[in-house]
């Protein structure tokens, strides 16, 4: 386990009592190194989601990130879960890192987004850009075309480059309905910080871990997952309090997903979100 950075807002208290929804989950379910830390011993891959599903009420769902699936696995994927379940999709990698604005591919991934729409339980999409998308003429363009492509879907966008942080973000957002996703990662050169903004009606924070050590390790470290070995403390957790309070005194729902999944990490950080959250009397 990575070692953790102090935190300069430890336990800062929400000023008023939430109104929004907050939904609490991890980025992915599925991974082998869960088991005993969060799934049973010998359960079957096939029963994660579903064992999940008691414990969180809401799924990033990141595989479609890598591949575009068939419709029926996330058919089958709805099915293990309750009716009042959610999922967010992470859109495809092409899109993002590839910069893909081919009318197949969009057709392709709307059609995946079918059986979780039929069955009432799609909130929206994920698009997660790598460090090197900054801030420019082409790429402001490319994300204006993705918000095109896309149209009906509610949609979030996770910058990895503090570029976008400009006076114009916020409003420029809101012009085109897209979601501002706030993260905590390792506060190194480039990076975002922790802020928030409320552009849409549901907000979005991802949760990555502190591990600023590894951020930047080679692409065998990158594999291993080694980035996001990180295990949040009840302290550095607490410091989003307030933050998530604002959040939920400005919006509809409040999304809260932990991408730390190294070795079962993320349900754990999410497990004590939930408790924290309890405890300030943001959550049910």
């Amino acid at each position: 386990m990575a070692s953790r950075r102090d935190t300069s807002l430890m336990n800062e208290a929400p000023t008023s009592v939430a109104t929004a929804e907050i939904l609490v989950g991890t980025s992915g379910y599925s991974f082998d190194d869960w088991v005993g830390p969060f799934y049973p011993p010998g359960l079957r891959s096939a029963d994660f989601l579903g064992f999940y599903a008691r414990h969180f009420p809401v799924v990033e769902v990141n595989s479609t990130y890598y591949r575009i699936p068939e419709p029926k696995m996330l058919a089958a994927m709805e099915k293990k879960t309750p009716e009042d379940f959610r999922f967010v999709v992470k859109l495809n990698q092409a899109f993002t890192h590839e910069q893909s604005r081919d009318p197949v591919l969009v057709r392709r991934f709307q059609d995946v987004l079918v059986p979780l729409k039929d069955a009432g339980k799609y909130d929206g999409l994920l698009l997660q850009f790598p460090w090197g998308f900054r801030r420019t003429v082409e790429n402001r363009r490319h994300l204006a075309a993705l918000r095109e492509a896309f149209v009906t879907e509610p949609m979030w966008v996770e910058f990895r480059h503090d570029s976008w942080l400009t006076a114009g973000l916020e409003p420029s957002l809101r012009e085109h309905r897209i979601g501002f996703c706030g993260v905590d990662e390792p506060q190194l050169p480039g990076l975002l910080p922790p802020l928030v903004m409320a552009t849409t009606p549901d907000a979005y924070v991802r949760f990555h871990g502190r591990n600023a050590a590894n951020w930047w390790g080679s692409p065998d470290t990158r594999k291993t997952g080694d980035r996001y070995d990180w295990d949040y403390s009840k302290e550095e957790l607490g410091s989003w309090m307030q933050k998530i309070a604002r959040l939920a005194e400005q919006s509809r729902r409040v999304y809260l997903f932990f991408n730390n999944c190294h070795a079962g990490q993320a349900a754990r950080s999410a497990k004590l979100m939930q408790e924290l959250l309890r405890q300030q009397g943001l959550l049910g």
